[in-house]
């Protein structure tokens, strides 16, 4: 059962009655003003304005939402008045006039709609929506920032609590992680389990208002070396070692569950509250690292192979392209063996140079480095699942968390964007011929 089916965010199967969209639209929205008329929380009213929105189909909600925004938005009259005052006088009184001014009304909306039962867990529902269409319609783009803005206050680490996820957790939960996990897929119920056994561990971090359901989770396996194959590790046949003789916890799966909250950080603080939780359950641990996808690589060499420019660097990546046509291409030991250097040196550099912005290209690598790990190593082949070979040419990386450097790492990330990474992998970008033919056009 999908979440939005679970909440009751789709309408019933067979109900295709015929209606006036028009109607239930400006209904909804007559319950947010009736709301907002009120002088603060009223639980019943807020209840029946999040079943009108409920009700709406897809198109009535895009109606809503363009209607929230226009009437729930602050008078441009009155902000000028206030900014024209405080320019004149910027004495505290006009500045606290003109930050009344300046905050929109649906914000408030949305503080009141949180008082309805499973108010919260509605507007996570809501932001869903909001951000699935909100780059074809930027008149959202405030509801949307002052929403995110507001689950960020309700979400923080204070009312967040880690639990580890065994076998014996509920039902309720353990289907969760089956539906949620987004990195490598369970294959059912003995999957799972095996996912549960004694050299793994399982963390989510749980929120009062969704009390049956990870915020977030990440699945650790304990070994005695760091991982350079994620298979053996998502493998439910393989044996269950002694966690005891474990040295290395491998994060090799981190999964967000709710769409709506993406972008609020959670994963900084699950990894940390997580490595303090193995850490103390056992002392014999020296290495915590991930075994993580790099899902933008192929995109990136593809992108570049298209651009169709002279030069010896794009002849090269077009012949590298062609052999990567083939879906079962690393079956082929003398191929691989041809391609093992020039991949791995091109992956390297993709992880190092190539940017959004200031930040790497890659959505992983961005994540782990905020919070603090290094680049510590490539692997080749380090999964051979069909979107790891589509993704990244069944490369994989490891980052390392070095407890005793995060916060430095993460320090010198944010104010310089300095990337963190081992001598090894430093030396792979520099091989590669993107970054020789850099070198020769300077």
């Amino acid at each position: 059962m999908g979440l939005a089916r679970f909440i009751g965010l789709t309408p019933r199967p067979g109900n295709n009655s015929p209606r006036d969209g028009s109607r239930g639209v400006s209904h909804a929205v007559s319950l947010c003003h009736s709301l907002m008329s009120g002088r603060g929380e009223d639980e019943p009213l807020a209840n029946d304005a999040l079943q009108a929105y409920n009700a709406l189909l897809p198109a009535e909600r895009a109606a809503f939402f363009d209607r929230v925004a226009q009437e729930f938005a602050p008078d441009p009259e009155v902000v000028g008045r206030c900014a024209d005052s405080y320019r004149q006088d910027p004495s505290s009184v006009h500045l606290a006039r003109l930050l009344r001014a300046v905050e929109p009304p649906h914000q408030e909306l949305f503080r009141r709609l949180n008082a309805a039962p499973g108010g919260t867990r509605m507007l996570v529902a809501m932001r869903r929506h909001l951000l699935s269409e909100v780059a074809q319609h930027p008149q959202w783009t405030a509801l949307e920032a002052d929403l995110a803005r507001l689950l960020t206050g309700w979400f923080n680490r204070a009312f967040l609590e880690l639990r580890r996820i065994d076998w014996q957790t509920s039902a309720a939960i353990l289907e969760k992680l089956i539906e949620y996990e987004a990195v490598h897929e369970i294959q059912g119920w003995p999957d799972l389990r095996r996912r549960l056994e004694a050299d793994r561990r399982c963390y989510g971090l749980f929120h009062p208002a969704l009390p049956d359901e990870p915020i977030i989770f990440i699945e650790v396996a304990l070994v005695e070396q760091m991982s350079a194959r994620v298979q053996p590790l998502v493998d439910p046949d393989s044996p269950v070692a002694d966690p005891g003789s474990a040295t290395c916890a491998i994060f090799y799966s981190i999964t967000n569950c709710h769409e709506g909250l993406r972008g609020i950080p959670f994963g900084n603080f699950l990894i940390r509250r997580a490595a303090d939780e193995l850490c103390r359950e056992f002392p014999r641990l020296r290495t915590l690292a991930t075994i993580s996808p790099i899902p933008g690589f192929l995109g990136w060499l593809a992108a570049r192979a298209r651009r169709n420019e002279p030069g010896p660097q794009d002849a090269a990546l077009s012949a590298l392209m062609s052999k990567l046509e083939n879906p079962r291409w690393f079956a082929d030991q003398n191929l691989g063996t041809q391609l093992q250097r020039e991949l791995t040196s091109l992956c390297a550099y993709y992880l190092l140079h190539a940017k959004h912005g200031q930040e790497p290209l890659d959505p992983v690598a961005r994540f782990h480095l905020r919070n603090g790990a290094r680049i510590e190593r490539l692997n080749w082949l380090g999964d051979t699942s069909a979107s790891g070979v589509q993704r990244s040419a069944g490369l994989t990386v490891n980052y390392l968390y070095r407890l005793d450097d995060l916060q430095r790492n993460f320090e010198r990330y944010s104010r310089e964007h300095r990337i963190p990474a081992s001598g090894q992998v430093e030396r792979q970008a520099r091989q590669s011929f993107l970054a020789r033919e850099q070198v020769r056009q300077q």
